[in-house]
């Protein structure tokens, strides 16, 4: 009996063990840090594939806890994403000339669903003939796209932030309307924001931005909505 007894005790310790064992922490995937393409700069290393394309090699440093990672690239003209895999640091891409960029990376692990975002970065991929290049299209923080707000009092604040290759002055022309074609509310504008927009309640508003810079290069956003309560 006393025998059983011990048996059955050391059973019990081996399953607490392996209980502890299940419930171990697996530690999620930590963020890489990006090299290259450098923010906003204008990518001059890649191999002219095309008239219309050329080669980028997109490098960043290892993360801890990861088996491979999610590279994403954003054309900020037509904002078509693409996402491509890689067990590697880096990836080579052919991408469109002459034309702007975001991309960040995605670290992913095999032992957990967590994942990890890198900072975003831009830059212009060079193109043929081109001396200087334009900013980046405004990214619009609010408000933001297809959302409900409340005004105070009949009024509003809009709010972007603006960036070019390297990291010239900027001036912003805002246009806000009730159509999908918004007219100029007011330009030459040095800050990134707008207060005290007067607006509607039950109205539904467009709103886009144009960054200028000093040698007379300009881009659009493009064009968010948003409505009033």
């Amino acid at each position: 009996m006393k025998k059983d007894f011990s048996i059955l005790a050391l059973l019990l310790i081996l399953c607490a063990c392996g209980g502890k064992k299940n419930n171990e922490i697996v530690p999620s995937p930590s963020v890489v840090k990006l090299n290259a393409p450098a923010q906003n700069t204008i990518c001059l290393t890649g191999a002219v594939v095309s008239p219309t394309l050329s080669s980028v090699t997109f490098q960043w440093n290892a993360s801890a806890n990861t088996n491979s990672y999610d590279l994403v690239i954003q054309n900020l003209v037509t904002l078509a994403v693409t996402t491509n895999n890689t067990t590697e640091t880096q990836l080579t891409l052919n991408l469109l000339r002459g034309a702007p960029f975001s991309w960040h990376v995605v670290s992913k692990s095999t032992s957990t669903s967590a994942t990890a975002e890198s900072d975003q970065w831009k830059f212009y991929n060079s193109g043929p003939g081109i001396v200087t290049y334009a900013p980046f299209p405004a990214e619009i923080i609010s408000p933001a796209y297809g959302t409900t707000i409340t005004s105070n009092s009949g009024k509003i604040d809009l709010t972007w932030k603006g960036s070019s290759p390297g990291n010239l002055d900027l001036t912003y022309d805002v246009y806000l309307g009730t159509s999908s074609n918004p007219a100029l509310l007011k330009k030459d504008i040095t800050a990134i924001s707008l207060n005290d927009v007067a607006v509607t309640a039950g109205t539904t508003y467009y709103w886009k931005i144009t960054t200028k810079d000093a040698a007379g290069n300009k881009s659009e956003s493009v064009v968010y909505t948003f409505k009033v309560k």
